[in-house]
């Protein structure tokens, strides 16, 4: 398994993949072996790129969050990223001082703390702020962060006896000269206004939002803090059983919304530039694991990997259950990778069913920014999701007690 620094249940922030058109793994539809049609999607703002920021979990929940205000016959916004990001920082970092540096620090975050973000220091649209205040056209955080994150350290381990007033001044200064100072107000379309003026005029809605999960080592129909290390607002999300967070999705789609998606994509079926992630069946060798004739018959790892993975169209996929999907969280097979936005359903040649999902890797890719994620890979790979909860199919609703 490959640890990616994305994550997500939150969504972490996996920064895109180099790519150019003419990349050699970029290939035309016929090629791939897979034919999609879409049955339904849903209309949303156009692809970004995060390009080299861990900040996935932005792009993706503050695309949500657009998208249900055109849902509600709303404008279509474009709202900063970079604004979120800017603030979960200073509230992250606050966190971390105070809990002498023993929780997460970096660049991932999660769809809470978008909803974090807009429910307590509103929303600015992108032409506000746009974070870039450093000789770059596009976003790259990796001196950024390794900035802030040395220079929290070095004020966590002063010989003082106690922190100076200076510090959060001297974080933000980092942040100001990097991003740019926020301004304390804007114009927009010929109006002024605060952050939280703006989100409360344009119709942003995050108290409408919630955070759903599925896993067994906490009761069903209950909230629990998912134990991931991009959590670190200890955000609480519900849980349900793996089929009733499907049902969730599938009534939300079905009913014009879209939902965020935190997820594992370190997997061998997970094929950005061919568009889609599939869950093969595992190879199995039989009863000859750990013969003396599996000495010499045996796949190699490596062999077994490209065999796993030389997929050529529609394959078998793993029986997924809620037991595996359990397993593969605990053993750390599932890992919590990046943040993405479900937009639709479709289907292959064979008349298996995907869902349809925008990334933030812009838009050189085979389907411009999307691709299609095969059921038993969404049930098994999923850490969490963000949906309106007035999205939730009612007896699953009231079983949450919402």
């Amino acid at each position: 398994m490959i640890a990616l620094g994305c994550a997500g249940a939150m969504a972490h922030g996996m920064a895109a993949p180099a790519l150019s058109a003419d990349d050699p793994e970029i290939v035309v539809p016929d090629s791939t072996g897979f034919k999609f049609t879409d049955i339904k999607v849903i209309k949303t703002t156009p692809v970004k790129d995060q390009n080299k920021s861990g900040t996935c979990w932005a792009f993706s929940g503050t695309s949500v969050l657009e998208e249900d205000v055109m849902r509600k016959g709303g404008p279509e916004l474009d709202l900063s990223e970079m604004y979120t990001v800017r603030n979960a920082y200073i509230d992250k970092a606050k966190k971390y001082m105070r809990t002498d540096g023993n929780i997460n620090f970096a660049q991932g975050g999660g769809f809470p703390d978008v909803l974090y973000v807009a429910a307590n220091y509103g929303v600015m649209p992108e032409e506000a702020y746009q974070g870039l205040n450093y000789g770059e056209k596009k976003h790259s955080h990796y001196e950024m962060a390794d900035a802030l994150t040395a220079y929290l350290d070095a004020i966590r381990k002063n010989s003082n006896k106690k922190l100076s007033t200076a510090w959060l001044p001297g974080f933000i200064g980092i942040l100001d000269a990097y991003m740019g100072k926020v301004p304390e107000t804007f114009t927009y379309n010929g109006k002024t206004y605060t952050p939280q003026q703006f989100a409360k005029e344009m119709g942003v809605a995050p108290e409408e939002f919630i955070s759903v999960t599925s896993y067994n080592h906490h009761p069903f129909y209950t909230k629990f803090a998912l134990e991931i290390p991009d959590n670190w607002l200890w955000a609480e999300s519900y849980n349900v059983p793996m089929e009733e967070m499907k049902a969730i999705v599938d009534n939300a789609i079905e009913n014009g919304y879209t939902i965020g998606w935190a997820a594992d994509v370190s997997e061998g079926g997970f094929k950005w530039r061919n568009g889609y992630a599939v869950l093969p069946e595992p190879l199995n060798e039989g009863d000859m694991d750990g013969t003396e004739l599996s000495r010499w018959v045996q796949l190699s790892d490596k062999d077994r990997e490209k065999k796993q993975y030389d997929i050529k169209g529609p394959v078998k996929e793993k029986k997924v259950t809620q037991e595996s999907r359990q397993e593969t969280f605990d053993n750390r097979e599932t890992t919590d990778d990046h943040g993405m936005v479900i937009v639709g359903t479709a289907k292959d040649q064979e008349g298996n069913r995907y869902y349809k999902v925008k990334n933030s890797w812009d838009t050189n890719q085979l389907y411009k920014g999307y691709f299609y994620v095969s059921e038993p890979y969404f049930l098994e790979k999923t850490l969490s999701i963000m949906v309106n909860k007035n999205a939730l199919p009612g007896e699953v609703s009231k079983k949450m007690g919402l």
